[in-house]
């Protein structure tokens, strides 16, 4: 729920393609989802390419589709269902991987086959192995192909600039609204020297944004007790802070940026405070709190109360005026009355948070949320949603407009006739606001997709900044 979904159909890989005297088999690639999606998805598609295979731009193009589907929510269900359904009828072979496919119906038989009997195989999330085996199956494997083939930071769905780097997979909370955990599994975090050469190749392929995530970015190490693995011959724990610090580093080497995501506000988040203050690590927050009143946060099985949360933030802020905080809330819980509801508003109105979403509460099969009492009706929901909403335009539009008249760093994402849109360090790709800048005066000063150019910014409505070079 962190997320806005997202969709990308064959989207051209990175990497030179297989040459051979037969053409190699072609596979056509659908990714929904979140970010840690995307990431299964670049992950497979990676492999595929690894092993000869080619992605096809088109269904009618491709010898078999791979669907990597979405759960979460009710929405989220039924565009994966959707995409099935479009991929059989357009292509006809077609193999299903992502969260849906670890979803059961009631009856404890598999959701997709139900609905859709003609798939080839379906498969949970995060497995790569599994795909691959099924893809050998009804796709013969191609000759195998020269190790050049495959650029060393794989195949990415991302533009060229920006990536991201998933440090663990599962979860460990088993909060009464996500059923997450039961298709992705506990925590498993990545050993820390594999992150790191992973992040460097990326640096060197040209990456200039890291965007960290995961299901509880704050929790990275807890499931091998922070054990240290080794980077540049040196030792590191598999610990949040470590990992931080040392992927800060690596960025500054390369003039890049650092991002955080799905960050938990445990205590020793406020170690990695004083590291955005470089210029690398960004002084950006991506915290999913998603209420505030202890009571409902109680009944949600969240592990923090709304109180410590509005401590830690002005703490923080106090380290580093500049702090942008993400987060996302949930209106309409179970159970939530005006009064609760009333509080969440209070809390918004002090911690100010720049960057916000809201969801109406959405009833998911199997989560234990759904048993709770009282629950509120779908029109009420939408109506306190509403509310968050507009009180958040309100805040997000005084806290953009005391930027204008400052200069900001804005990495170029697009150009466009009259200049560029990029975003600055309170900005993540697809969820927040971005930066128009203005075609420069200086013939010598020329805008360039994946830079930096420092912006002074001259306008602001609620949710994005104009600029000049």
């Amino acid at each position: 729920m962190q997320s806005q979904p997202l969709s990308r159909l064959n989207k051209p890989a990175a990497g030179a393609p297989a040459t051979s005297s037969a053409p190699a088999p072609k596979v056509g690639f659908v990714s929904l989802g979140c970010p840690k999606a995307l990431v299964d998805s670049e992950q497979i598609l990676t492999q595929l390419r690894a092993e000869g295979y080619e992605t096809a731009k088109s269904y009618d193009g491709a010898d078999l589709v791979i669907v990597n589907t979405c759960g979460f929510i009710d929405a989220a269900v039924q565009e994966s269902l959707d995409a099935i359904g479009e991929a059989l009828a357009e292509n006809g072979k077609v193999i299903v991987t992502g969260c849906l496919g670890a979803k059961k119906d009631a009856d404890g038989s598999d959701l997709i086959q139900k609905i859709h009997p003609k798939v080839l195989a379906v498969t949970g999330p995060h497995a790569v192995g599994e795909v691959m085996a099924s893809v050998h199956t009804h796709l013969p494997k191609p000759h195998e192909p020269f190790i050049d083939l495959l650029p060393p930071q794989g195949i990415k769905l991302t533009p060229k600039h920006y990536a991201y780097l998933k440090i663990s997979e599962g979860c460990n909370h088993r909060c009464s609204f996500c059923i997450i955990p039961s298709m992705r599994g506990d925590l498993v975090s990545r050993p820390i020297a594999e992150l790191m050469l992973e992040a460097e190749n990326l640096f060197k392929a040209g990456v200039k944004e890291l965007l960290v995530i995961s299901q509880d970015t704050s929790a990275y190490g807890i499931d091998v007790k922070f054990r240290s693995g080794f980077w540049n011959g040196r030792p590191v724990k598999t610990h949040m802070t470590q990992l931080t610090e040392a992927l800060g580093q690596l960025a500054a080497q390369y003039g890049a940026w650092v991002r955080l995501h799905y960050v938990y506000p445990y205590p020793h988040v406020d170690e990695i405070i004083p590291m955005m203050s470089g210029g690398h690590v960004l002084p950006y927050l991506d915290i999913p709190m998603q209420h505030a009143h202890p009571e409902v946060l109680k009944r949600m099985k969240r592990p923090a109360s709304g109180e410590k949360n509005l401590e830690r933030i002005l703490k923080w802020r106090q380290m580093n005026p500049d702090l942008t905080i993400r987060s996302t809330f949930i209106a309409g819980f179970p159970g939530e009355t005006e009064a609760e509801f009333e509080y969440l508003l209070d809390f918004l109105k002090e911690a100010q948070i720049d960057r916000l979403g809201c969801f109406a509460y959405s009833p998911v099969e199997g989560a234990t949320a759904n048993d709770i009492a009282n629950p509120v009706p779908e029109e009420l929901r939408e109506e306190r949603r509403g509310r968050v909403m507009l009180l958040q335009e309100e805040i997000s539009k005084k806290r953009l407009q005391a930027k204008v008249g400052k200069t900001v760093k804005v990495l170029i994402d697009e150009l466009t006739p009259s200049g560029a849109i990029g975003r600055s360090a309170a900005d993540a790709p697809e969820i927040d606001g971005v930066v128009y800048v203005k075609k420069p005066y200086e013939p010598h000063k020329k805008l360039a997709v994946g830079q930096f150019f420092d912006v002074e910014i001259t306008r602001a409505d609620a949710h994005d900044l104009w600029g000049e070079a």
